[in-house]
């Protein structure tokens, strides 16, 4: 693809941005990790009966960052293994599940290695949650692996950021990229979602706006049968165009018109088992 960087520099640059980052989503209060500890779950309302009972069954968090989702995973009685290219992140994630009284096995790996990094371990599980597919430039490799990491009967389940939201991001009315057809891209951005007022001095990285078709396609391609696939109308994904309600979901304002700001996909692995 034209203008695309080798493995080693868009891995570089992505990392160094999330690294930075770390300490500032530590202390936010978007993820307030006192509030999780105290018992909070990070999982959006849908989640659990979407991803159906996973006490006793091992599950594999991808794109895990500081682990507050893994945590909500692991109290609900799965085993729980936590994969992340940031050492930073995981270690902070490693002090939230001390925190929390929980046993979480950490990795440090891109997710296209996940499975060389898991020991070639497979599992009932493969979840992946909120603002994790942008960073990633194909999902035909990522859709493999996470084939590869899952038992015979056992589940992929995510939830995303719909890209008609991603598209719409400046104000919500006006389509500000392409929402199809998009390629690996450098963007230059100051703050983050959780520390907008921040500055950071690794500011630019590689993402792409995955549309729909693209996630279900590499999921079908790699031999999952798609079981559930919804959109909705709330994001936890902080956005300025958006109300936020008690929940912390992020909600249209009167008046505006509707459309799809998150995704939900869960799809299985032939054969028996989970």
């Amino acid at each position: 693809m034209p203008g695309r960087p080798d493995e080693s520099e868009w891995r570089g640059t992505n990392r160094a941005v999330w690294d930075e980052r770390v300490p500032a989503h530590a202390a936010s209060s978007e993820y307030d990790l006192d509030d999780i500890v105290a018992g909070r779950d990070r999982l959006r309302p849908w989640e659990p009966a979407e991803l159906g009972p996973i006490d006793g069954l091992d599950l594999v968090h991808l794109q895990c960052h500081i682990g507050t989702d893994t945590v909500a995973l692991a109290r609900r009685g799965a085993t729980v293994t936590g994969v992340d290219f940031s050492a930073p992140a995981l270690a902070v994630a490693a002090d939230l599940a001390d925190r929390c009284g929980l046993e979480i096995e950490w990795i440090c790996s891109d997710v296209y290695e996940a499975g060389a990094a898991v020991g070639g371990r497979t599992f009932d599980v493969v979840y992946t949650g909120i603002g994790a597919l942008c960073w990633l430039p194909d999902l035909e490799p990522w859709a493999r692996v996470v084939a590869g990491l899952l038992r015979p009967g056992g589940r992929l389940y995510l939830t995303e950021v719909h890209p008609m939201a991603d598209a719409l991001a400046e104000d919500g009315h006006c389509i500000g990229e392409d929402a199809i057809g998009t390629e690996f891209t450098l963007y230059d951005v100051q703050g983050s979602y959780a520390a907008p007022d921040a500055m950071f001095t690794n500011t630019t990285s590689w993402n792409r706006l995955h549309p729909v078709s693209d996630v279900l396609s590499a999921v079908i391609d790699a031999g999952l049968r798609i079981e559930l696939f919804h959109e909705f109308d709330v994001t936890p994904a902080p956005t300025p165009w958006l109300e936020r309600d008690d929940d912390r979901l992020y909600r249209f304002r009167e008046g505006m018109w509707r459309f799809p700001l998150t995704y939900s996909l869960r799809a299985r692995l032939p054969g028996p088992g989970a």
